[in-house]
């Protein structure tokens, strides 16, 4: 599979065959982000709903649906609530890391105030309750709901950990297993479960959506120290924003004293200086620390496929499948 070739990206395929599904999944969105009382909801909310992202977290729910053969209506509020949890967990890290772009796009609490983005945030939250509970299924709105306080804790515990050198392998996958991993895993798994299919069919479906969105940020943490303006990644943001990610958690571990040094000053301190990220990125390339990342996101990806081995022949089923390399083939 090239990356370049348009007709191959799976996400771009997965999209053509949910096109009318994706169609009500938008304009619930649009119906449920308004607001009688507060016209500033809308204009927040609509600023990053509307910013033209892939939509893959909802599509998720969408095609696990359609593939284990649900044909009522309630896959469309599932798809809809999770994708309002993404975007209210957006609309809090903004204001947590103090962003000012985000899809290359000014930030939302950059065009309004911290303030703003918060409780629009916590309203987005509540506009998913409340449409997770329309499915009628306790099941359902047990994983949702587990997924959304999951996400926080990851969040939390990333904030204790983002500037620790101490931060080791074993926390930084505990930390992506809940800011971002717990909604891919929730997406899939709920497709499963509102279509009635047996556990064994639901676990599958959570296992594949867990090992994708782990192998999903492995990519995004590598893609900031070796994106490129096709990847739609600036290259050391993650740097400047002193974010302990794998790369440098890799260096980090093999460092000499001086190298130690050098990451104690720039992530524990924040005391950056002019040449400090090329400095970086040759201590990261000196130690090959790429290589082992990219081999972990490979690993990762292969296990979301092996998880879809269970799950008899589909043609969504094959373009999950496609969706796991397509992740890692982000990685020139």
């Amino acid at each position: 599979m090239s990356l370049d070739t348009a007709a191959t990206k799976p996400h771009e395929r997965l999209a053509e065959a949910l096109s009318s599904e994706m169609d009500q999944v938008n304009a619930l969105i649009r119906t449920r982000m308004a607001s009688e009382h507060a016209p500033r909801i809308p204009e927040v909310t609509a600023h990053l709903v509307e910013a033209g992202g892939k939509r893959l977290r909802p599509m998720l729910t969408l095609a696990t649906a359609k593939m284990c053969g649900y044909e009522g209506p309630y896959h469309v509020h599932l798809a809809a609530t999770v994708e309002f949890i993404h975007t209210a967990t957006l609309l809090h890290d903004d204001v947590v890391d103090e962003s000012s772009q985000r899809r290359g796009r000014p930030t939302a609490n950059l065009l309004w105030d911290n303030q703003s983005s918060v409780l629009v945030g916590d309203y987005l939250f509540a506009r998913s309750f409340q449409l997770m509970v329309e499915a009628g299924s306790l099941r359902v709105l047990d994983i949702l709901s587990n997924a959304a306080a999951t996400i926080a804790e990851g969040e939390v515990l990333q904030l204790t950990a983002a500037r620790n050198l101490a931060t080791d392998e074993d926390v930084y996958l505990r930390v992506i297993l809940g800011k971002t991993a717990a909604l891919f895993s929730a997406a899939t798994e709920v497709g499963g479960v509102i279509a009635g299919q047996p556990e064994a069919v639901s676990d599958a479906l959570f296992q594949y959506g867990e090992a994708l969105g782990v192998a999903f940020q492995i990519v995004d943490d590598y893609l900031d120290y070796a994106g490129t303006d096709a990847t739609g990644k600036n290259v050391g943001d993650d740097f400047r924003e002193r974010k302990l990610t794998l790369p440098v958690i890799k260096a980090v571990a093999v460092a000499d004293a001086e190298e130690r040094a050098f990451w104690v000053r720039t992530i524990e301190k924040g005391n950056q200086e002019e040449g400090d990220l090329d400095h970086a990125l040759a201590l990261i390339g000196r130690h090959g620390t790429l290589a082992a990342t990219k081999a972990e996101a490979v690993a990762w990806a292969d296990r979301a496929k092996a998880a879809l081995d269970a799950l008899p022949e589909h043609e969504i089923r094959t373009m999950l499948v496609d969706l796991a390399d397509y992740v890692v083939l982000r990685i020139r």
